[in-house]
């Protein structure tokens, strides 16, 4: 969770929103990468940490079983990143601050389509909690920050204590 946090506090120093995310085998990290694009004439949904990150390994890595990694997020993966993570076969998830607005991974997959109900999914939640919550609550509470300003999300995290 180091590494993902080292990530998110690089893309808080450029004004990106601050998530981080890891891959890794046992204690080999294999990619890495951080939210981008969450500002600016570029601004978009589809350059999430998570999103970016399993593109290197997929890419990088055609060898290593998805199921054999471990995803670490500073952030609760949203729900397209955590149906992505899942359909590309991974299934052990670990993240930091809990995503009170968008966070996919209490999504019951037993109640939905075959293709996700038969699969098992290992999520451990609030690894340095403390630490990503910091980089959140700094980045909403910088004015200049304007993405999700006013949200669910930037209202209860400037309200953790």
């Amino acid at each position: 969770m180091g590494e993902a946090l080292a990530e998110a506090r690089a893309a808080l120093e450029v004004g990106d929103f601050p998530v981080g995310c890891v891959i890794a085998r046992g204690d080999l990290i294999l990619t890495r990468g951080r939210r981008s694009n969450s500002r600016g004439e570029t601004a978009n949904e589809l350059d999430h940490a998570e999103i970016s990150t399993l593109r290197r390994f997929l890419s990088d890595f055609p060898e290593v079983a998805p199921g054999a990694v471990t995803v670490y997020a500073t952030m609760e993966p949203c729900l397209m990143c955590y149906a992505t993570l899942l359909l590309n076969g991974i299934r052990r998830i670990v993240y930091g601050y809990e995503d009170a607005m968008g966070g996919g991974t209490g999504l019951d997959l037993a109640g939905l389509a075959p293709l996700y109900r038969e699969m098992r999914v290992e999520i451990v939640t609030h690894l340095r909690r403390a630490e990503c919550l910091t980089l959140f609550r700094d980045f909403f509470a910088n004015p200049a920050n304007g993405y999700w300003q006013d949200s669910p999300l930037a209202e209860y995290t400037l309200r953790q204590p």
